[in-house]
């Protein structure tokens, strides 16, 4: 039978899924570009999924996997912008 709500919580991170602070592309989904938490109304998780998720990204910032800050964002991790124009002379 076809389920007639929509649920609260992300379907593809079950209860008991460890966000692992070795995975900074996992972590990276949740975080913004300031480098701040994304808020459980917006990520969609549970209470308890939020609290471990600030763990393991509080974590890997300690160990400089994650960038921390604004202005580590400015170049991180981010190809420099190409024209879509070929050069000529």
């Amino acid at each position: 039978m076809k389920k007639n709500y929509r649920s609260k919580y992300r379907p593809e991170y079950p209860s008991d899924f460890h966000f692992d602070y070795k995975d900074p592309v996992t972590l990276g989904r949740f975080m913004m570009d300031g480098g701040k938490i994304v808020p459980s109304r917006i990520s969609k998780l549970s209470q308890n999924q939020q609290r471990r998720l600030a763990a393991a990204i509080k974590q890997a910032r300690n160990l400089s996997l994650v960038a921390s800050g604004s202005s580590a964002y400015d170049h991180y991790d981010r190809p420099e912008p190409i024209s879509p124009k070929p050069f000529s002379l």
